[in-house]
């Protein structure tokens, strides 16, 4: 019989943490409602509909001989890749098993309990989750228009600030920041303040109006830029993801860095992805065009969302989401209720193939029409 409590034992910060709740997979919902699932639509993760590219394919098969073998620890023909493509020193690269792991480890490295970290409301959920886990103070500012308002979050840095996560664009409202804005506050920030800024949709993104986090490594080496495989690239799988900044702070994130923590088909997968242009231009020529058809459906309902610059929409349903979501469930469509980002009255829908979402906006009207 156990007797000792270990949750008891957890650092403080850890026994109050809720553990991330990803989007539910397919084959449990298949199980769950006696669907089939190729019946079943899944836009809850912001994944690429597109399915991998040949190359990606290729190089992973390339790759298998080599599978007892350990994987390039320093990931050398990736990040050579990156460096160039970027411009920027391999030494300021950090890879990361997805951008997730490069967020962990930027604050595991700088971060402690006697810190804050400031994020903004409505914004990533591993950003309160990583800091929790090292025991250090959230600071959540409020949003304005479900955005990041920089100058309240400027004016929240105090003497324990030691971190700023910033998301650009957000999930999951896909909010975006301008780039005067973002001058203004990098311009503001004390130098030994880290910013983290997240660029994970950055990709997608095909305006003018969004800053890219490159341009601004040389003026600020308190900055961080995280970027990931995960999206546009479409290797959500592989897990693989890197981090852009000063050598010195990457010097740091590798010190806590698993010694292989990208796996070998991984790096095989992205140096691949990475070339293929072809693929990039496909995927956000399907996001453009999902993007509108979407839009267009919410407007025939008179739903209302937010304007985003990512591959998701947040659709404002005007009620609580909750029983919407689950009546879509039922009919085998999977799409993200946001309530755990104080979003009650938001469904986050990822945009999928012209045909995923026309399926979910049938059924979405349907739903809404019954219930």
């Amino acid at each position: 019989v156990m007797t000792c409590d270990f949750l008891a034992l957890a650092r403080p910060g850890v026994q109050k943490l809720s553990p991330y709740v990803p989007g539910k997979p397919v084959e449990e919902l298949a199980r769950e409602f006696g669907l089939r699932p190729q019946d079943i639509v899944k836009l809850a993760s912001n994944e690429n509909p597109l399915g991998p590219s040949p190359a990606v394919k290729k190089a992973i098969e390339a790759a298998l001989p080599e599978l007892t073998r350990y994987p390039d620890g320093n990931g050398f023909a990736l990040k050579q890749a990156l460096a160039t493509k970027l411009g920027v020193p391999t030494a300021s690269i950090t890879l990361g098993n997805g951008s997730n792991d490069i967020l962990e480890l930027v604050t595991r490295a700088f971060v402690g309990p006697e810190h804050e970290v400031i994020f903004s409301d409505h914004a990533f959920a591993v950003y309160p989750i990583v800091t929790q886990a090292v025991g250090a103070t959230a600071v959540s500012v409020p949003a304005k228009d479900w955005g990041h308002d920089l100058p309240a979050m400027a004016a929240a840095i105090s003497d324990a600030t030691r971190m700023i996560f910033i998301a650009n664009p957000n999930n999951p409202t896909g909010t975006w920041i301008e780039r005067v804005e973002l001058e203004a506050f990098l311009a503001q920030v004390p130098e030994t303040v880290m910013v983290v800024l997240d660029e994970a949709y950055t990709e997608y993104v095909e305006t003018d109006d969004v800053p890219n986090g490159m341009d601004y490594l040389a003026q600020y080496p308190n900055l961080l830029v995280s970027r990931t495989f995960s999206k546009a690239y479409g290797l959500a799988a592989l897990r693989v993801g890197y981090g852009v900044s000063s050598p010195q702070i990457a010097d740091a994130l590798n010190r806590v860095r698993q010694p292989f923590n990208v796996n070998s088909l991984a790096l095989a997968a992205a140096l691949a992805a990475l070339q293929d242009e072809a693929y990039l231009i496909e995927s956000r020529r399907i996001n453009r065009l999902g993007m509108q058809q979407l839009e267009d459906g919410c407007a025939l309902m008179g739903l209302s969302w937010i304007p985003s610059r990512g591959n998701f929409l947040a659709i404002d349903l005007g009620r609580e989401a909750a029983p919407v979501f689950q009546a879509l469930l039922r009919e085998g469509v999977i799409v993200r209720p946001v309530a755990n980002y104080g979003m009650p009255n938001h469904l986050r829908v990822t945009v999928g193939l012209p045909e995923e979402n026309q399926r979910f906006l049938d059924v979405l009207k349907q739903v809404l029409i019954s219930g």
